[in-house]
C-alpha cells in the first residue's frame, strides 16, 4: 500500500499553539511517511560553520499533520516502524549559554564536528567522531501536538510534547498523546542519528530523517492523558517536563500511578509503593527550558490502557 509522504517542504512550523494549520489531514489509522530537516535547517554543514547563538527559529517540525477525527479528551498514538537518516551527514556542537556546562571555560562555545554517516559498518550503519564509530540509532527530538492553550516554542518540551529529546522516540515505539484541538495537529522534526540520554552539550548528531508512522485515534481512553506515554515494546514509559528534574520526575512518578493503579486495581498508594519496587527514573534531557524525564515499568508488570 502506498504511503503518503508529508515533507518539511509542504509545511513546518517553529511553535506548537492551540490554533494550527495543517498542512495534511490523515485518516484515522493512515500510515505515512514524514520527511525532515535537521534542527539546523541545513545551516552547518562543515567543522569551520559555527553557531553563534540559539536562533529564534530552530528545530522545524514537519506538519502540522491534522488527524480526522481526533477530539479533545481523546489520546493520539503515534506508532513510530521506522525512522532513516535521509544525508550523509550529522552535526554536533555548542553554542554560547546553551548546554549543561555552558560556564565551563574549558570547554569552546561555539564549537562543532560534522558527523559524516558511514553505512559500510552494519545494516544501520555509523556515523564518525574524531576516527570514532558511533552507532546510528535514530531519534526523533521534537514531536508534539496542538497545546491546550499558550504557544510553545519547538525548542521547549511541555505537556503536549514538543522539544522532548528522548532516545526512547524511535522506530518500534508507539508514542501516545493527549489531544487538546480538534485534529490533534501532529508535528514532528530535530532528528538525531545518534543522541546520548541527559543531551549534555545540547545537541546530538542532527540529521534529516524519514519516519514511517501510523496515527490512530483512541476515543475515551480508560485513563485521562495529561502529558506524552511511551510504549517501547518493553517498558511502558510515562514523561514529564518542568523547571526542573525534581518536578519532572514528580510527574512522570505521578502518572505512572494513574496506569498501575488502573491495571492492577490498586489504591495510589499501593501503586506508589508498587512502583518504587518496579519502576525506573530516567532522563531524557536536562539542557532545555525546561528539562525532562521518565519513569519506565516493564511492561510484564504493566500495559498501555489504550
Amino acid at each position: 500500500m502506498t504511503r503518503e509522504t508529508v515533507s518539511h517542504r509542504d509545511g513546518h512550523v517553529y511553535e506548537f499553539g492551540p490554533e494550527m494549520d495543517p498542512v495534511y489531514e490523515a485518516a484515522d489509522g493512515e500510515s505515512l511517511t514524514v520527511e525532515t530537516i535537521d534542527s539546523l535547517n541545513g545551516e552547518i554543514q562543515r567543522d569551520d560553520d559555527l553557531l553563534d547563538a540559539i536562533p529564534e527559529e530552530v528545530n522545524a517540525a514537519t506538519g502540522p499533520i491534522a488527524v480526522a477525527g481526533a477530539s479533545p479528551g481523546d489520546v493520539l498514538a503515534v506508532e513510530i516502524e521506522a525512522v532513516r537518516v535521509a544525508e550523509d551527514r550529522g552535526r554536533v556542537l555548542t553554542a554560547p549559554g546553551f548546554g549543561l556546562l555552558q560556564d565551563d571555560p574549558e570547554i569552546d562555545h561555539p564549537a562543532t564536528r560534522i558527523t559524516e554517516v558511514d553505512t559500510d559498518e552494519s545494516e544501520a550503519g555509523a556515523v564518525e567522531f574524531e576516527g570514532i564509530d558511533v552507532p546510528i540509532e535514530p531519534v526523533i527530538g521534537t514531536i508534539g501536538v496542538a497545546t491546550g492553550g499558550g504557544t510553545v516554542s519547538t525548542l521547549t518540551p511541555d505537556d503536549h510534547g514538543g522539544n522532548l529529546d528522548t532516545t526512547d522516540v524511535t522506530g518500534g515505539t508507539t508514542v501516545y498523546f493527549p489531544v487538546f484541538q480538534e485534529g490533534a495537529m501532529l508535528a514532528l522534526g530535530d532528528a538525531k542519528a545518534a543522541m546520548a540520554d541527559g543531551e549534555m552539550c545540547g545537541t546530538g548528531a542532527e540529521i534529516a530523517v524519514e519516519v514511517d508512522a501510523t496515527l490512530s485515534v483512541v476515543e475515551d481512553p480508560a485513563v485521562p492523558l495529561d502529558r506524552p506515554l511511551l510504549d517501547t515494546g518493553d517498558a511502558v514509559k510515562t514523561l514529564a517536563s518542568a523547571e526542573t528534574l525534581e518536578g519532572a520526575v514528580e510527574l512522570a512518578n505521578a502518572d505512572m500511578l494513574d496506569l498501575l493503579a488502573h491495571h492492577h486495581g490498586f489504591s495510589r498508594t499501593e501503586a506508589y509503593l508498587f512502583s518504587s519496587l518496579v519502576g525506573g527514573l530516567e532522563i531524557s534531557q536536562v539542557v532545555d527550558p525546561q528539562v525532562t524525564a521518565r519513569n519506565a515499568v516493564p511492561s510484564e508488570y504493566l500495559s498501555v490502557p489504550f
